[in-house]
């Protein structure tokens, strides 16, 4: 199932999803309020996300909150430059599902 992505773009669903991001405020998320994060495509909206990853994991996604997250100045040398921004979605799961890392 393709999603279309204005200007003619269509995203799958392991395009869609990126990388799950396992950090330990992540990890602390996905215990207690069953929330995981992803690291996904900067044209996917909220829709194409808790399709992929009802698709991807087979589970029941409740809600998806996302994030644009800006890139930071950083030095090489004599040069400076700025990463990449990325979008974040954390995608909070029904209850009697989960998702499993490792």
């Amino acid at each position: 199932m393709s999603e279309f992505i204005g200007a003619g773009l269509f995203l799958e669903p392991y395009q869609v999803v990126l990388r799950p991001l396992v950090t330990e405020k992540g990890v602390h998320k996905a215990e207690r309020c069953n929330a995981y994060a992803f690291e996904v495509h900067k044209d996917a909206t909220k829709e194409d996300i808790k399709d992929a990853i009802e698709t991807l994991y087979n589970v029941k996604v409740v809600k998806v909150n996302t994030q644009n997250r800006k890139g930071k100045p950083r030095r090489f040398k004599q040069r400076l430059f700025k990463t990449s921004g990325w979008k974040k979605a954390v995608v909070i799961l029904d209850k009697e599902h989960r998702i499993d890392f490792f």
